[in-house]
């Protein structure tokens, strides 16, 4: 039996309202915005479901979120919304988050060209993720 929302603990309430403000603000995105948010993110519509629904436990990991302000461009209203909730919530997170932003994290895009395959296209893009990210772990292990 799930729990009344009055019992739920503080932390899923925060976690709720910013999955909430999330969920609201890609709906108002065009079609199509949870799918390039999956291929950005390197994940399947699921995981975006997953972290936009209120009802699932599963947080946002932080490294996402200027991902997803670029693809669904964010209005700076909302971003700050957004990044308010995310801090209720995350406190532990937001100063990684704010360290992120202030130390100049950059966001690198790179060309692929079209395939024949769609999906060989798709495959093509997430190995460049996976090393890229191996690359970044790499970095920041070696202080």
């Amino acid at each position: 039996m799930a729990e009344a929302p009055e019992l739920r603990p503080q932390a899923d309430r925060a976690v709720g309202a910013y999955k909430t403000l999330l969920r609201d603000y890609i709906d108002r995105r065009p079609s199509g915005t949870r799918q390039r948010l999956a291929e950005a993110l390197g994940t399947h519509k699921s995981f975006i479901s997953q972290i936009t629904n209120p009802a699932y436990r599963i947080p946002l990991p932080s490294q996402h979120i200027e991902t997803i302000f670029k693809i669904c461009h964010f209005a700076p209203e909302e971003r700050t919304a957004f990044l308010n909730a995310f801090r209720a919530a995350h406190p532990s997170q937001a100063s990684a988050l704010e360290a992120d932003r202030a130390g100049g994290v950059r966001i690198l895009e790179i060309e692929i060209p079209p395939f024949r395959d769609p999906g060989r296209q798709a495959q093509v893009a997430e190995a460049i993720r996976e090393v890229a990210q191996k690359i970044v772990t790499l970095a920041r292990d070696t202080k």
